[in-house]
């Protein structure tokens, strides 16, 4: 079985989430829907019509642009500057729930789902200390090819979206 294979099948264990594009204003809105394990596209610039053909695909716009967003009726007009704001808005706007066991499930830079890490490779691309410590809780994006594990920088995640309120 293939990596990306690997990924579809453990995203499978999961209930069907609501799939999200955001505009070029909400980067960090985006990375923290894929940190909290939803599908998120981003990018700092769309080609013309690119958002729209998400959109068609089933996707929830999130935008800040109140033009856009009465455009398109399943759209989220985001009205806060704040990323915790942001989510708390989309939690109250029932788009996204507290399901933590889908947290840390999907690649911050490039939104695939993550896998486990082959042990060699995994032996190979993280600190020594992080191997020994973790070896079962190694996960590996098949399209970017970097590694994730359970470590500080996760914890303080953690602990931010709790202060956030999830």
């Amino acid at each position: 079985m293939d990596m990306k294979s690997a990924a579809a099948d453990f995203m499978k264990g999961f209930p069907v989430a609501p799939k999200f594009v955001a505009d070029a204003m909400l980067g960090k809105l985006a990375k923290w829907l894929r940190v909290m394990g939803y599908d998120t596209i981003y990018r700092s610039r769309y080609r013309t019509g690119q958002i729209q053909s998400l959109v068609g695909e089933g996707r929830i716009l999130l935008t800040r642009d109140t033009r856009s967003a009465r455009e398109d009726e399943r759209a989220v007009l985001i009205r806060s500057d704040h990323v915790g704001e942001q989510l708390r808005q989309l939690k109250e706007e029932a788009c996204i729930s507290e399901d933590h066991a889908r947290w840390f499930a999907r690649c911050t830079i490039c939104n695939e789902p993550l896998v486990e890490a082959p042990v060699e490779a995994a032996r190979e691309n993280v600190p020594e200390y992080v191997f020994f410590e973790h070896p079962a809780g190694i996960r590996f994006c098949p399209s970017c090819r970097r590694f994730f594990w359970s470590g500080s920088h996760r914890q303080r995640m953690v602990a931010q979206l709790e202060a956030w309120g999830f």
